[in-house]
C-alpha cells in the first residue's frame, strides 16, 4: 500500500512527523512524502528534526504569496506528483491551504483521502480564516477522518459523515511533543545547548521573574489585533516580576508591530522564530503562555502550562472545557487583566496547570497506522 503524505507548513510537519515514522516501520505500507513548502525555512527545521527526506518538493513559497497563488500551485504540483507516484491513498493534515488543495488534487485523480486532525470546527467561516473553510472542504473530500477528540467526531457526524469512516485517535501533536520533551529531558548535552541559547531564562530565574511566552501570527489579528496584543504585553512588562519572550514570526507585519511596541525593554526578549525542539524547551521553562496558535493550545496542557488565547473563537473547545485554555480575545485591557490574574492568584494558576489534556496519550499515530493497515487488508 503506497501512502502519499502531503504537507507544507511547520505545524503540519510537526504533526505528520511521528506518523511518518510509524508508517516507515509498518510492514506492507510504503510512505511517500511530498512537501509543498508553503512555508520554507520553518518547514525545513522540522524536516531536519524528524530526519524527513521528501521524495517530492514543490518549493512553492514566493514573496508576498496570496491564497490564490498557493492554491493553484499546490493543486497543479500535487496533480503531477500523484500522476507520477500513483499512490493508493493520500494523507493530509489539519487546515492549511496546502491541506485543502492537496485533497482536491487527490479527488481529481480519484485517489482516496485520509484527513489527520479531522472535525475541528468553530462554526464561523471567517474565524479562523481561511482555515475553517479549508477544514470543511477537506472533510467533504476525505473518506477517512482521523478525529483527535470525541467532540471533533461529533462535529463530523452532525455533518453527515458515516460513523465507520471516523476514528478517534487523539492528536499526533502530542506524539511529537512527547518525543521532543523526552529528548530535552534525557539528553544532557542538548539541554546545555538550549540553556546557553537562552541565557535570559536563567537570568529571569535569578531575578525572581516569571516568564511569559508570547506567540502571535494569525491573519485575523493582522488588522489591529496585533497592536492591541503587543500593547497589552508592553503594559505587563512594566511589572518587575515578569520577563516576556517572543519568538517573532517572519511575517513582516508581525515583525514591524513587535519592533514598534515591544522593543527596548530589558525584560522583553524578541528572538528569532524557533525550531520545534527549542520552542518546546521555551514552553517547558515558562510560567504561562499568551498565544493565538492552535498547536500551542494542544501542546501546553501536557506540559502543565496555562494558555491565554488571543482569539475570539477556537476550533479546540475541548481545552477550554477542560480548563487548560482561556479565550481572551485581543482587547489589551482584557489580556492584561487575565495575565495579572494568573500571575497574582497562585491557585488559579495551579488549577489551569493541573487540568487534564484532552488531546490524547501520545499514541495517535499508532491508531492511524492500524486503521490504514486494516483498510489495506480488506
Amino acid at each position: 500500500m503506497k501512502v502519499l503524505l502531503a504537507f507544507g507548513t511547520r505545524p503540519e510537519a510537526i504533526k505528520m512527523g511521528p506518523l511518518l515514522k510509524k508508517l516507515e516501520a509498518s510492514p506492507r505500507i510504503t510512505p511517500v512524502v511530498c512537501v509543498t513548502a508553503q512555508h520554507r525555512e520553518m518547514l525545513d527545521q522540522v524536516l531536519n528534526l524528524f530526519d524527513i527526506k521528501p521524495d517530492f518538493d514543490l518549493d512553492i513559497m514566493r514573496d508576498g504569496q496570496g491564497l490564490g497563488y498557493i492554491t493553484q500551485a499546490v493543486l497543479s504540483g500535487l496533480s503531477d506528483v500523484i500522476g507520477t507516484c500513483r499512490p493508493d491513498r493520500v494523507l493530509v493534515q489539519g487546515d492549511t491551504t496546502t491541506t485543502m488543495a492537496a485533497a482536491l488534487a487527490a479527488f481529481y485523480a480519484k485517489v482516496p483521502v485520509g484527513h489527520v486532525e479531522a472535525g475541528l470546527r468553530t462554526g464561523n467561516l471567517m474565524s479562523p480564516w481561511p482555515e475553517e473553510m479549508n477544514r470543511k472542504l477537506t472533510s467533504g473530500i476525505a473518506d477517512l477522518h482521523f478525529a483527535p477528540t470525541v467532540q471533533a467526531q461529533n462535529n463530523l457526524l452532525r455533518e453527515g459523515v458515516a460513523a465507520d469512516r471516523i476514528l478517534v485517535t487523539g492528536n499526533t501533536v502530542i506524539d511529537a511533543l512527547m518525543y521532543a520533551s523526552e529528548r530535552i529531558d534525557c539528553d544532557t548535552a542538548l539541554r546545555q545547548q538550549l540553556d546557553e541559547r537562552f541565557p535570559f531564562l536563567n537570568a529571569a530565574d535569578a531575578q525572581g521573574r516569571r516568564v511569559i511566552l508570547l506567540t502571535a501570527h494569525r491573519r485575523e489579528n493582522l488588522d489591529g489585533g496585533l497592536e492591541r496584543i503587543f500593547t497589552a504585553l508592553s503594559w505587563i512588562a512594566e511589572r518587575p516580576d515578569v520577563s516576556v519572550v517572543f519568538p517573532v514570526h517572519m511575517n513582516p507585519k508581525v515583525r514591524e508591530a513587535a519592533r514598534t511596541l515591544l522593543n527596548g525593554r530589558d525584560n522583553v526578549h524578541l528572538i528569532a522564530p524557533q525550531e520545534y525542539l527549542p520552542f518546546v524547551y521555551l514552553m517547558k521553562r515558562c510560567h504561562l503562555i499568551v498565544s493565538d496558535s492552535g498547536g500551542v493550545q494542544e501542546e501546553a496542557p501536557s506540559l502543565g502550562k496555562p494558555v491565554l488565547v488571543t482569539r475570539d473563537t477556537t476550533e479546540r473547545p475541548e481545552a477550554v472545557a477542560a480548563g487548560t485554555v482561556e479565550l481572551v480575545g485581543s482587547s489589551a485591557e482584557v489580556i492584561v487583566k487575565r495575565v495579572a490574574h494568573l500571575l497574582d492568584d497562585a491557585e488559579a494558576h495551579r488549577t489551569m496547570s493541573r487540568a487534564t489534556n484532552p488531546y490524547g496519550d501520545g499514541r495517535a499515530s499508532d491508531r492511524i497506522v492500524a486503521r490504514l493497515r486494516n483498510e489495506e487488508l480488506q
